[in-house]
């Protein structure tokens, strides 16, 4: 299960199959991660560095994040991607195609003045979120989108 928890200029990545619950997340920033809660994550909780830090400490990698840079990302389900929108722009997306098999990823781009900055991971993320809700697989052919199911 991959999960993408964004509030205010952090998105956090969560991988459940990377994650061995050394809970040290728990430990180190309990008003954020709460076995105790749904969802689990709640970054209105704490400051962004209390959290930058926790997730720092993860043994396996399985948390993960960055700073968003004012940019949202939104799904868009009926044209079949997600759309990075900074300052009201369409900045990147990322596309896939729906088959019987799954969800296809065959495409992710973020304008080059915005690469480097977790934005491509984030479009990714809300495709397999969106996925994972819907109990859907995900096949990734686009190269980026294999990157990061193998990271």
């Amino acid at each position: 299960m991959h999960r993408l928890y964004e509030y205010g200029d952090i998105a956090v990545f969560w991988d459940s199959e990377k994650c061995r619950h050394a809970k040290r997340c728990v430990t180190g920033s309990p008003k954020t991660f709460s076995f105790e809660r749904r969802p689990w994550i709640d970054l209105t909780q704490a400051p962004t560095m209390e959290i930058w830090q926790t997730i720092d400490k993860c043994p396996t990698g399985a948390l993960s994040c960055v700073y968003t840079h004012e940019t949202g990302i939104e799904l868009d389900e009926d044209n079949s991607r997600s759309v990075a929108i900074c300052n009201g722009e369409q900045i990147g997306e990322c596309d896939f195609r729906k088959t019987q098999d799954g969800w296809v990823i065959y495409h992710t781009e973020v304008m080059p003045e915005h690469e480097g900055k977790g934005i491509a991971k984030r479009l990714v993320y809300k495709i397999l979120e969106a996925a994972d809700k819907s109990k859907v697989k995900v096949i990734p052919t686009c190269s980026y989108a294999k990157k990061v199911l193998s990271e």
